[in-house]
């Protein structure tokens, strides 16, 4: 029989609390400074000395290139000298990285501080950094939380670029960037409690051994393909979007706020009955591509739509709901279709799909719009739209299971097959990896089926996350 674990603590520590809104509040304040200058950089790049739309697209796009370069580089690097000092160091150059963009008058300059905001990636580090200091039981909540900081962030971005634009303008913009790096860097010396220890997490961190298999797995593959793709069409949107409502809708840049506010807020709203729909109705396959093509419909609609104030309105309603579907069910695919043991690594090889994405979106989007004009952004993304629902309809609908990692004791390897063959045989369990060395098995789970309970039967005793200090 199972030992049974009176001490397995369903609730979050206070140190855990407090682990998961500081990390939460670093990533947030960090994607504001980059979100903030979507909707109005368009029009700035356009009075920078120098430019042509080719390079104000690159430099919209090319944080997006750097991160993609140094992320799993960084969460590496992390590994061998400490999860705060490789966080500092790229908030340094975050920090640096907006104080040249915020002191150039060239669009060369910009580009150089936008490349150096981007090669401050810290994303892998920071999960990694949560991993370390919380309990295997709490990791999926906390991840969530610091997820969630990405849709806040992108919604404030929405409404306070052009609000900002309008008192500060965009270098007032970079200069609050920096500012807001820095305090990210005191929350991160004076709130985020210190690791004694760093390990490996193979559901949060990158195993090169498993990349090959990760690449090889066609469904995953998909994944990345559309979340390329997904990036590659907000940014490309980004290029051209200001410039329809400045020239064609009249709307100035510095009003911008008050068409994106209402229209995030609602699509926020609308988002939400399709992610039930989606997860507990079970019918992820057929929002995801009724998303992908209302994203599509939305780009090519953008192309002949009277360009009307309550008509652009309405299309970017549509477009901004599926965008926010398509970024909550996409992360959820590959956690269900990752073989348990590559979790971690399949999550890097779509993080880096989406930056490269960003960049592909910027640089191409001004490409095209340089050449042919901002119907060619449009026509593209819709264009790549359909190329993703061709790719994605052969997707079979996925098996809903959910990500659980349990804290288990295995001295050796006899203990741990026996313990993977227990768990294995609970009903509701569809894989399990034992890993012996970080105290962990990691297993999916058919919530409706499993009885956690039994699961924690088999968990070692409660005890708080290492940390150096509380």
């Amino acid at each position: 029989m199972p030992r049974r674990s009176p001490g397995f603590d369903d609730k979050m520590s206070p140190q855990e609390r407090r682990t998961a809104y500081s990390l939460a509040a670093i990533y947030m304040v960090r994607m504001l400074g980059l979100f903030m200058i979507l909707p109005v950089f368009t029009m700035y790049g356009a009075e920078l000395k120098g430019h042509t739309p080719f390079l104000v697209g690159l430099a919209l796009g090319i944080y997006g290139l750097s991160q993609a370069s140094f992320q799993i580089l960084l969460g590496k690097l992390s590994d061998t000298i400490g999860r705060k000092p490789v966080i500092l160091g790229a908030l340094t150059l975050f920090i640096l990285g907006s104080i040249v963009a915020a002191l150039s008058h060239t669009i060369v300059g910009v580009i150089i501080g936008r490349a150096l905001q981007g090669a401050g990636a810290m994303s892998s580090t920071i999960l990694a950094l949560a991993a370390d200091l919380t309990r295997e039981q709490h990791r999926t909540k906390i991840m969530a939380t610091i997820g969630v900081t990405i849709g806040i962030a992108f919604t404030l971005g929405m409404v306070l670029g052009p609000v900002l634009n309008s008192l500060i303008g965009v270098t007032g913009i970079f200069w609050t960037t920096a500012v807001l790096g820095v305090v990210a860097m005191g929350i991160v010396v004076g709130v985020v409690p210190a690791p004694r220890s760093h390990l490996r997490h193979r559901d949060i961190g990158v195993e090169t051994a498993s990349f090959s298999k990760v690449l090889g797995n066609p469904e995953l593959l998909r994944i990345d393909l559309g979340i390329f793709i997904m990036q590659f069409v907000l940014t490309s949107n980004f290029v051209a979007l200001p410039v329809v409502l400045a020239h064609t809708t009249h709307v100035a840049t510095d009003k911008s706020w008050e068409l994106y506010l209402p229209i995030m807020v609602f699509a926020f709203l609308a988002m939400i009955p399709f992610i039930i729909i989606a997860e507990q109705k079970r019918k992820m396959r057929q929002v995801l591509l009724g998303a992908i093509t209302v994203l599509g419909l939305a780009n090519l609609t953008n192309i002949y739509v009277d360009r009307s104030l309550v008509a652009m309105g309405i299309n970017l309603l549509f477009f901004f709901t599926a965008f926010s579907v398509l970024e909550a069910t996409l992360p959820s695919l590959v956690a269900k279709i990752a073989p348990v043991s590559q979790k971690g690594t399949a999550m890097g090889a779509y993080s880096t799909s989406q930056f490269l994405g960003v960049f592909a979106g910027g640089t191409i989007g001004g490409l095209l719009k340089g050449a042919w004009g901002v119907n060619a952004d449009f026509l593209a993304c819709a264009s790549l739209a359909l190329l993703w629902l061709f790719v994605a309809r052969k997707m079979p609908e996925p098996q809903y299971l959910s990500s659980y990692v349990l804290p288990i004791d295995a001295p050796d390897p006899a203990a741990a097959r026996a313990l993977q063959a227990s768990l294995a045989a609970i009903r509701g369990v569809a894989e399990v990896a034992v890993v012996a060395d970080e105290g962990a098995a990691y297993l999916k789970i058919d919530r409706a089926v499993v009885d956690e309970a039994e699961l924690r039967a088999f968990a070692r005793p409660s005890t708080e996350p290492f940390a150096a200090q509380a």
